[in-house]
């Protein structure tokens, strides 16, 4: 057997069936929410829009003031537009239906622009706590005045920008890419803010040095959120708040069970879990019957809609064994399966009886 069978027959004993999600939509954990892809590419687009024109003012400004800080804060943004043009390209990409070697298609290029985004936030982060504790040590001088008016017009902007993008399908963590660039430039202008009314003030030019610090934690803490995460996906774990042993357990634990094992749960992308399992019934159980109640116990618990399950009458050496929860997958599994591993999931045996005093 392999992770993911396929190869049925119908005139075999056992079921197999499937739930795919309609194309162009994704859909929130369990909840049947559903966000289109193109209210997605809606939500970007504007984003985008706002954060290219800020900067291109941004850029003039500059220009005609001398600003060096300013052209450099219009740099910083074009990081964002490119996380945000990532995160379209991947939208579009990943919106392919399967086609050839792809049988998924190409949806994890949602994951691939969220790793890049995350990659990103660090990058950055640690350009500003470089700059950061080099201001601290010998602060240059600042002009408070620039600080404060490129601040407030940024976070208006930023502002817009990442409300727009909050009412895309933040489950998706190519769109939460994207969402957290905005959300910590929005931070960044609120600490500039901040720091040019210091500077203006008190004239304490290392006040933008420490709000340079405080917005690289803040990236760093965004930024290794989103690589963790893709890294989950890419690696095939199973997605956060599903417990596999607990599942294969509560599954063993339906009636005309007699074991469950080659289970596999994983995230093909972000808000888009499956499964797939050998499951042995009891003798003149009804397959279909125990299929159906999988696919509702792992539906409703869990909210995994895609499942492929392999539905077979349990050998007889395997009903002679006694009840065990979670044993290794060896004899039982082989019987079966060509390379079985992962842990045997068998209902619990019965509690034994009190017995009634005499």
């Amino acid at each position: 057997m392999t992770d993911h069978p396929a190869l049925h027959t119908p005139a075999r004993e056992h079921g197999e069936h499937s739930h795919e999600h309609k194309p162009g939509q994704e859909k929130a954990h369990g909840h049947g929410h559903v966000i289109s892809a193109e209210a997605n590419r809606r939500c970007l687009a504007g984003a985008l829009a706002l954060i290219v024109g800020f900067m291109a003012a941004e850029v003039m400004v500059g220009l005609i003031a001398r600003s060096l800080a300013l052209i450099s804060d219009a740099g910083h943004m074009l990081t964002d537009a490119c996380a945000i043009v990532f995160a379209l390209v991947a939208v579009r990409i990943a919106a392919r239906p399967p086609q050839g070697g792809f049988t998924y298609g190409l949806k994890r290029a949602e994951i691939v622009s969220a790793q890049a985004n995350g990659i990103t936030l660090l990058l950055l982060a640690v350009y500003f706590l470089y700059e950061g504790v080099n201001r601290l040590v010998a602060p240059p001088s600042v002009q408070g005045g620039y600080l404060v008016a490129t601040g407030l017009a940024g976070v208006v902007v930023n502002f817009a920008a990442s409300w727009l993008l909050s009412r895309a399908n933040r489950t998706s963590l190519n769109v939460e890419g994207a969402f957290q660039h905005i959300l910590n430039d929005l931070y960044a202008f609120i600490a500039t803010t901040v720091a040019g009314a210091v500077i203006v003030l008190t004239g304490w030019a290392r006040a933008d040095a420490i709000a340079a610090l405080v917005v690289a934690v803040l990236m760093l803490k965004a930024g290794w959120g989103l690589v963790r995460e893709a890294g989950r996906v890419f690696m095939e774990a199973a997605p956060v708040g599903v417990n596999p042993a607990e599942l294969g357990r509560k599954a063993a634990a339906l009636a005309d069970v007699a074991e469950v094992h080659d289970l596999h749960i994983w995230e093909v992308t972000s808000g888009y879990p499956a499964m797939s399992a050998h499951v042995l019934v009891t003798t003149g159980a009804d397959c279909h019957a125990v299929r159906q109640a999988v696919e509702h116990l792992v539906h409703h618990d869990y909210g995994i809609r895609h499942t492929t399950l392999q539905v077979d009458h349990a050998p007889a050496e395997l009903l002679t064994l006694a009840p065990a929860t979670a044993a290794p997958a060896t004899a039982a599994g082989g019987a079966h399966c060509a390379d079985p591993h992962g842990p045997a999931h068998r209902p619990e045996p019965p509690l034994p009886r009190r017995r009634q005093p005499a």
